[in-house]
């Protein structure tokens, strides 16, 4: 038996992989004319940015933590995280509500306050259980909290009204104790979201230094430059076309967008409406070189400012040493958008500016310092989950059943995975199927 594997990113790769070792007969057939998806890295003047948004290596999972950093061998740097939130000039420790006295004090207590607040409405059953993102930030944080950081950074990174997002995103995020919130109030040293307070990064290579691990372990397996246009059964056979040749094969699994899949098939108008209806936010973003030996000592940077186009910058000079030539320092900033919107119809050079200027603003950057600047684009790059994604999804997913196509990963399967989740589910998926 012969499997297409469609995209050869993060999950079409531990696929092939897991596949190989299995002795199985595969093929995985990429767009482009190289593997990677989210995490290709471009290495250019000395420096290396990962355009596909910045990425750290950390799991929950001590086995898939494990199978990532054997792909990087000796290649990887361990690095703590030193991350924070620029608010109203003020540098707040992340998550915001560990961070509480980096704020003024009225603030400070404003947050404190409605959290407290909340939670007697709570056990008092005087709150409403939430039905959306939105009332789930103020039902879980309060008022001032949800106010002064979540809604603003949250409405800027999804581009879409929160209102209309689902709680399915919420399980993301950790419920903060009232410990925790009291220490943060008064100064005492507390740490969120503790899964990625440390984290690796490979020494040389970027993120895509993963990629290439597994591309080496898959062995000429991957076929470049194949966009999948029409796909079509015929005698038990799935005829895979890119509109210039053919490729015969007995099973599909697929990790390409969901809505690249749909147009290569004959679906129905009830699935293809479906399929457009499931929404995501695209990317830029946007590369700095700095003839500055050390920027800062952060990770990386928030800013929920609606007058900033960027949402989030990173500083890839310091996850390792090797990012950035001796003496000069590096900065990845992150804009969501909506395809077609007018942000992303801005040329490149115009985002370049803009965001130089911005950060130059509020004093991230020297403006004078810049020595390199680079602009990418993701069409594909954040999964919303808004109040009609059960329904979509699920009609979606019944046809692909029918159909017999697997569907793994990110964006096929349509849901907000990191990178170690897609690898779990590759692998989860190998071991039931295979």
């Amino acid at each position: 038996m012969k499997i297409a594997i469609f995209g050869a990113g993060l999950t079409g790769l531990t696929l092939g992989y897991l596949l190989k070792s299995k002795r199985m007969d595969f093929e995985i057939l990429e767009k482009e004319n190289n593997c990677g998806g989210l995490m290709r890295t471009l290495q250019e003047d000395g420096f290396t940015f990962d355009y596909g948004g910045s990425h750290i290596i950390f799991s929950k999972d001590r086995e898939i933590l494990d199978f990532m950093l054997s792909l990087l061998g000796d290649n990887k740097i361990r690095n703590r995280r030193n991350t924070k939130i620029i608010y109203k000039g003020y540098y707040v420790k992340y998550p915001f509500e560990n961070g509480l006295a980096d704020l003024p004090k009225e603030e400070n207590f404003e947050c404190l306050y409605h959290f407290v607040q909340n939670l007697i409405k709570k056990e008092k059953e005087e709150l409403k259980p939430p039905t959306n993102l939105k009332e789930w930030f103020y039902h879980t944080f309060g008022k001032g909290i949800a106010e002064k950081y979540l809604i603003p950074y949250n409405e800027k990174i999804w581009k879409y009204p929160l209102e209309k997002i689902s709680l399915e995103w919420v399980e993301r995020i950790p419920n903060p104790p009232l410990e925790d919130i009291l220490k943060s109030s008064l100064g005492m040293e507390t740490e969120g979201y503790t899964h990625q307070l440390y984290f690796y990064y490979p020494k040389f290579g970027g993120v895509q230094a993963l990629i290439r691990s597994l591309e080496g372990k898959v062995n000429g397996k991957v076929v470049t430059n194949f966009e999948v246009k029409k796909i079509k059964r015929e005698d038990g056979k799935w005829i895979i076309s890119n509109n210039k040749r053919e490729k015969l094969f007995d099973k599909i699994i697929s990790t390409i967008p969901i809505h690249n899949l749909i147009n290569a098939l004959d679906a129905p108008e009830e699935v293809k409406n479906a399929a457009n209806n499931l929404k995501y936010n695209s990317l830029i973003t946007v590369m700095l070189g700095l003839d500055v030996k050390k920027l800062n000592d952060l990770t990386w940077l928030y800013i929920p400012q609606k007058d900033a186009l960027t949402h989030r910058v990173s500083f890839p000079s310091n996850y390792s040493p090797y990012a950035a030539p001796k003496g000069k320092s590096s900065v990845l900033a992150e804009i969501t958008c909506n395809i077609e919107d007018e942000t992303w119809k801005m040329d490149d050079e115009q985002i370049a500016n803009q965001v130089v200027d911005e950060l130059n603003r509020l004093k991230i950057i020297d403006k004078t310092k810049v020595c390199f600047s680079k602009v990418k684009r993701m069409e594909y790059a954040y999964v919303i989950n808004d109040l009609e994604y059960d329904k979509n999804i699920r009609i979606v997913k019944e046809f692909m059943k029918r159909m017999g196509i697997d569907l793994v990963g990110r964006f096929a399967e349509f849901k907000y995975l990191n990178m170690d989740a897609c690898i779990k589910n590759a692998i989860k998926y190998t071991a039931e199927n295979a």
